[in-house]
């Protein structure tokens, strides 16, 4: 259909031969790598590094909130002494923080 009637482009359109779009592609992935992906698998390492550190006597508080000592730790659950008699299992995953020793007891 184009032989028909002929293109009409803007004042000082330029039609480029592509470079300046993929530069401008390339730019954009790499801004988006820097400001999204790279501090999302950063901060991902850290809480792999901590959930794999979780031992027994650690002082954690979890993503629900709950403060309490760990007192037991298998491969994905860890156990939680939230009080005198009070244990509760939770997934490893969901420990947000391992908080300073003496947190638990002061609260």
């Amino acid at each position: 259909m184009d032989f028909f009637i002929q293109n009409a482009y803007a004042q000082g359109a330029q039609q480029g031969d592509g470079t300046s779009f993929i530069i401008m592609m390339v730019l954009m992935f790499a801004a988006f790598y820097f400001l999204l992906i790279r501090p999302q698998q950063k901060k991902q390492k850290q809480h792999q590094a901590l959930v794999s550190g979780l031992q027994v006597g650690d002082e954690v508080l979890t993503a629900g909130g709950i403060l309490g000592r760990i007192t037991g730790v298998s491969e994905h659950y860890a156990v939680v002494a939230i009080s005198d008699n009070t244990e509760i299992k939770v997934q490893k995953q969901s420990v947000s923080a391992v908080v300073p020793k003496g947190t638990y007891d002061e609260a």
